[in-house]
């Protein structure tokens, strides 16, 4: 008998769509940084994540990126992007 998580798992990547993670990146970040980014500003290419924002924020983002992606990787599982851009 098939356990119904092993099916389910199957289907991961639709079930953990383009707008959910898009929406994850935007909680842990307004969560570790205070900074909000709009989905628009924001695109998951091949597991890296691409902020379109200001200089400012690219920086404070990229001394705590170890922490974002440790926040991230609790929140999606397995298919959580590895770096940020």
């Amino acid at each position: 008998m098939i356990a119904l998580r092993d099916l389910l798992g199957r289907f991961g990547d639709i079930i953990l769509g383009e707008d959910t993670k898009k929406e994850a990146v935007q909680k842990v970040l307004e969560r570790i940084l205070g900074i909000q980014v709009s989905k628009e500003n924001i695109l998951i290419r091949d597991r890296v994540i691409y902020l379109n924002t200001k200089p400012i924020y690219k920086n404070e983002i990229h001394i705590k990126k170890a922490g974002i992606l440790d926040e991230l990787q609790k929140l999606l599982g397995e298919k959580t992007p590895t770096d940020i851009r």
